[in-house]
């Protein structure tokens, strides 16, 4: 599976199953702050950013709270998947 994970005014495109709400941070905490040589934790050996994916491919989305605001891009896509029946999970709200 491919999805988006945005991340306030950052975005990460992304293999792997839809992460549930703490998974989603914990992915972001890990791939907000570059670690030289830092290995992926075991719970987190399911996903992995992709940098080659066609904007029709994306199965899910989550948004999880950041610094700045969506760009305009990415609330394009956002609507665009929303459009074609993929949920847009939002971390900052109670529902998922």
């Amino acid at each position: 599976m491919v999805g988006i994970l945005v991340h306030g005014n950052n975005h990460f495109i992304v293999r792997g199953p839809l992460p549930d709400r703490a998974t989603a941070l914990a992915l972001v905490r890990h791939w907000s702050v570059i670690q030289i040589g830092a290995t992926t934790p075991p719970a987190l050996a399911k996903w992995s950013i992709s940098s080659r994916e066609f904007r029709e491919d994306l199965e899910w989305a989550v948004v999880v709270p950041g610094d700045g605001e969506l760009s305009q891009a990415v609330v394009e896509l956002l609507s665009e998947l929303s459009a074609r029946g993929v949920a847009i999970h939002d971390s900052r709200l109670e529902v998922w």
